[in-house]
């Protein structure tokens, strides 16, 4: 039975090295925005949460979060998702995710993801708000 549940902060590194892989790869698709150490550093330094998703004593997924506060609205941002076998473990995870949301007053919850979640969350009420366009600049630096 699959199980989900944030991970306190003094428990991180009990778990990391068996969820770090997930999120390695959603690292790969932030296009050299993070590497899977600045993800590690978001949830010990900076506050970030991290919820993992288990079967007995094999993780099978992780989801990374944060608040972000508009002028008008608070949000529960999706940062990273990674994992195996979502089809499993996305509906436990997400309804705890929007208790945890409603629990600290946020208004929603938002992520800035790849085309392809489209699909994922479209039974679950996703609405496409808005898309990121990335316009390279010549002679930045790249990672």
């Amino acid at each position: 039975m699959i199980t989900v549940s944030m991970v306190p902060a003094e428990y991180i590194d009990t778990c990391w090295s068996k969820i770090s892989g997930f999120l390695d790869k959603a690292a790969d698709y932030t296009y050299g925005r993070y590497k899977v150490d600045d993800i590690y550093d978001s949830i010990t330094d900076y506050g970030y949460h991290l919820w993992v998703a288990y079967d007995n004593d094999e993780f099978k997924g992780a989801v990374v979060t944060n608040f972000m506060s508009y002028p008008q609205r608070k949000v529960l941002c999706m940062t990273f998702c990674g994992g195996e076998n979502l089809a499993e473990w996305k509906t436990p995870m997400l309804e705890l995710l929007q208790r945890f949301a409603w629990d600290t007053g946020c208004d929603g919850i938002e992520a800035t993801a790849r085309p392809g979640w489209a699909k994922v969350f479209q039974a679950d009420g996703y609405k496409r708000n808005w898309v990121t366009f990335e316009l390279p600049i010549q002679g930045a630096k790249h990672g």
